[in-house]
């Protein structure tokens, strides 16, 4: 396998990134298709199996009892996917089989939204030929349909690649909006403040943080007043969640998935800050010190690569892949949004290498140990997974340090 620099489409570059032709049409008939057709020739709770959505179901379902997320139970997410959930729970007429098409119908509009980004982010870095690849690749690639079907993560990856293109693009309010609203799904769009910053400095960043907070005020805001109790506790739960399925877990001894408790505790405030496993040896804020470090050494050394946008895109996956390290947990749906940023960052090649190695790892995790209660094995597939992503850090932090 070459190690030599991926030049493909750099004759392209002062192209336009616009989608041109039937290549990108071809592809994406072909990618809502194929997920349509699968809809359609397999039972709908058969499709679920191994994923979230009949909990999605079973929480969207509490409206029938006149109890509403942030103001009668507490949610581990921010307000966006709960009432978008409840909202296709309504339509659907509260039949579980309807539900499952309606929600998985939504996400496949996403989806496609996410494979049209990874097109354009392509194709403005390398030009049309690579972005062509790229796509051909991600329609490919099992694990995007895999957890399509599991939870509600393509959402959060709709707004970190609209982050990242408005990012590269300099659309100031676009990106303002992606990633406050996209906090407003889960927190993990906030992390392309990193490569902002590296961009375009610390000041620029700080006003981004400060829309950030506006735009969640004014989502939390309503529900604080409302029900202060239970939206605080919906805002630290995630925080206080025991660890999972990381090196971090080994060491608590929680050999576990990262679910909460029952339905049922969602009802007492108290019950989001009380780890369900058994807590840190290590505390959180005390391995943040070395991770935090190391990525602000990476954030401040000075751009070799001649791309500043190239180097923006590298360093958003190196800071995705330090994150996912430090973290007490790991959900094997992150790599939705750790996917299209692999294949933007490195070599297609090795780009494809990492995932399909990941995704065998963690597909081993999960469904295969974690569903079949071999949770003694996990310590292998952990130490395995925690492996690949350190060589995929170095990885990209050569590509940090490489000229060009």
């Amino acid at each position: 396998m070459s190690n030599a620099p991926d030049t493909s489409g750099q004759l392209h570059r002062a192209s336009s990134p616009g989608v041109s032709g039937a290549g990108f049409s071809l592809i994406l008939a072909l990618f809502a298709s194929g997920r349509l057709m699968l809809l359609l020739a397999f039972p709908p709770e058969n499709l679920i199996t191994y994923g979230d959505y009949q909990h999605y179901f079973n929480l969207a379902s509490l409206t029938e009892r006149g109890f509403y997320p942030f103001l009668h139970y507490w949610y581990e997410f921010p307000p966006i996917f709960p009432y978008l959930n409840i909202a296709v729970y309504t339509v659907a007429g509260g039949a579980l089989k309807n539900y499952i098409i309606l929600l998985a119908l939504v996400l496949l509009v996403v989806e496609c939204a996410n494979l049209f980004l990874l097109y354009r982010l392509a194709a403005l870095l390398y030009g049309r030929g690579r972005a062509v690849t790229t796509a051909w690749i991600y329609t490919a690639l099992f694990v995007p349909v895999f957890f399509w079907l599991g939870n509600f993560d393509a959402l959060t990856t709709f707004f970190v690649l609209l982050g990242l293109y408005a990012l590269l693009r300099e659309k100031h309010r676009l990106l303002a909006a992606a990633l406050g609203v996209g906090a407003m799904v889960k927190v993990v769009p906030v992390l392309l403040l990193a490569p902002l910053w590296r961009l375009r400095g610390l000041k620029i960043t700080l006003i981004y943080a400060a829309a950030i907070v506006i735009i969640g005020l004014l989502f939390f805001g309503p529900f604080l007043a409302a029900s202060p109790q239970l939206t605080l506790a919906s805002m630290q739960a995630q925080a206080r969640k025991s660890s999972y399925q990381t090196v971090w877990a080994l060491l608590d001894g929680n050999y576990t998935t990262g679910n909460f408790g029952p339905i049922s505790d969602h009802f007492e405030a108290e019950k989001a800050t009380i780890p369900v496993n058994n807590p840190p040896v290590i505390p959180t804020w005390l391995t943040l010190i070395p991770f935090a470090a190391l990525g602000l050494f990476v954030l401040t050394r000075p751009r070799r690569l001649a791309d500043s946008r190239l180097d923006a895109v590298i360093f958003t996956a190196f800071t995705f892949v330090l994150f996912f390290l430090w973290s007490q947990g790991w959900s094997p749906q992150w790599q939705t949004f750790l996917i299209p940023l692999v294949l933007l960052a490195l070599p297609l090649n090795r780009a494809v290498m990492f995932v399909l190695v990941l995704g065998f790892i963690n597909f081993l995790e999960w469904p295969v140990i974690l569903s079949r209660g071999m949770n003694q094995l996990l310590s292998l597939t952990i130490a395995a997974r925690t492996l690949v992503l350190l060589l995929l850090a170095w990885e990209l932090f050569q590509r940090l340090k490489a000229k060009g």
